[in-house]
């Protein structure tokens, strides 16, 4: 039973769904916008606000913890140095979900999620 339990498990085991979540999280911090389905959206919008406000303090640790979540030292770097010190005064809320129509193979609700 998932009682009480939390987070999505968007019909994957724990391994794939976290690679999905991670990858999906490097790309909203590469780019700064990603189109993908509502479910994915809402899965990964908390991962992502951890990320940034990680990074906001800018030292060694903050490096480490993003680390953990993003793949690549390129999107580490852009969090602590440029994503950290833009959002410094921002008490969270750095991401927004737009709906954008349903995909047309499947039907499934289609969303853009983008850094405020």
């Amino acid at each position: 039973m998932r009682h009480r339990k939390e987070g999505k498990t968007l019909d994957r085991k724990k391994g794939p769904r976290e690679a999905l979540l991670r990858s999906l999280a490097t790309s909203i911090v590469l780019y700064e916008k990603v189109k993908t389905t509502r479910a994915k959206a809402k899965a990964i919008q908390p991962l992502v606000e951890r990320v940034i406000t990680a990074g906001k303090s800018g030292d060694v640790l903050a490096r480490r913890r993003v680390n953990r979540v993003v793949y690549g030292d390129n999107a580490v770097k852009k969090v602590v140095e440029e994503l950290g010190p833009r959002y410094k005064e921002r008490q969270g809320g750095y991401t927004r979900i737009t709906g954008i129509g349903f995909r047309k193979g499947d039907g499934a609700e289609m969303v853009q999620i983008e850094l405020v």
